[in-house]
């Protein structure tokens, strides 16, 4: 995990895309979106329906490698409101294990409201916490320091003839965009303008990679 200062706070950033919040025993995610492979599979589309589980399966892994005690879910945790009740036996129990034992929080997000959750937790529009807002879509308008999901953000650069995509953290003055936790969840370019607009200026793309965290600034 590599530190970095957001807000007068310390978080540590994860390759998988988590943060850990060590004064607050909290990790953070965004855009899970459990059952999304079950959603299209309603459609029509069949996709391999083991996605739920290797999601949870890494925030699993994330839970144990921090210690956290609390954990915050921004938005989008399911792919639709009726997600939690798909979930396969397994991923439900190991859903349930880490909502039994950790202080966990759901934040709705614009593909899960009024979801009803079957599986523990606590479900919130938005939660502000030591001075920082965790909700699911950022707010460009609200000055407060703040933190969201939504965007998928990932950086893409050309290495060597051909392009490298990583998931990012983009981060400004007093927002953060965290990437998508999910494992079947695609990715907008960090220099989208719908991604710089909710940032603002001074924006950066932040991409862990073993003991570094990478830097690199987003032009509008």
């Amino acid at each position: 995990m590599v530190p970095f200062s957001f807000a007068g706070e310390t978080f540590q950033a994860t390759i998988d895309g988590a943060l850990f919040w060590p004064r607050e025993n909290a990790l953070l995610v965004a855009d899970l979106h459990l059952e999304k492979a079950s959603w299209f599979a309603r459609l029509g589309q069949f996709l391999p329906p083991y996605d739920s589980h290797a999601t949870l399966t890494a925030l699993a892994r994330e839970v144990e490698r921090t210690g956290a005690s609390r954990l915050f879910c921004l938005g989008d945790s399911f792919h639709d409101q009726f997600g939690c009740d798909r979930l396969a036996g397994n991923a439900r129990e190991l859903l349930i294990e880490l909502t039994s034992r950790l202080d966990w929080t759901w934040i709705v997000g614009n593909h899960d409201p009024g979801f009803a959750d079957h599986c523990g937790g606590r479900i919130q529009d938005e939660v502000e916490l030591a001075g920082i807002v965790l909700r699911h879509e950022a707010q460009r308008s609200d000055p407060r320091p703040e933190m969201s999901g939504h965007y998928h953000p990932k950086l893409r650069v050309h290495l060597k003839g051909r392009q490298v995509s990583r998931r990012c953290f983009v981060v400004s003055p007093t927002k953060i965009i965290l990437p998508a936790f999910g494992s079947l969840t695609g990715g907008l370019d960090a220099h989208h303008p719908e991604i710089l607009r909710s940032v603002g200026n001074q924006a950066a793309a932040l991409v862990p990679v073993s003991d570094r965290l990478l830097r690199f600034p987003l032009a509008a």
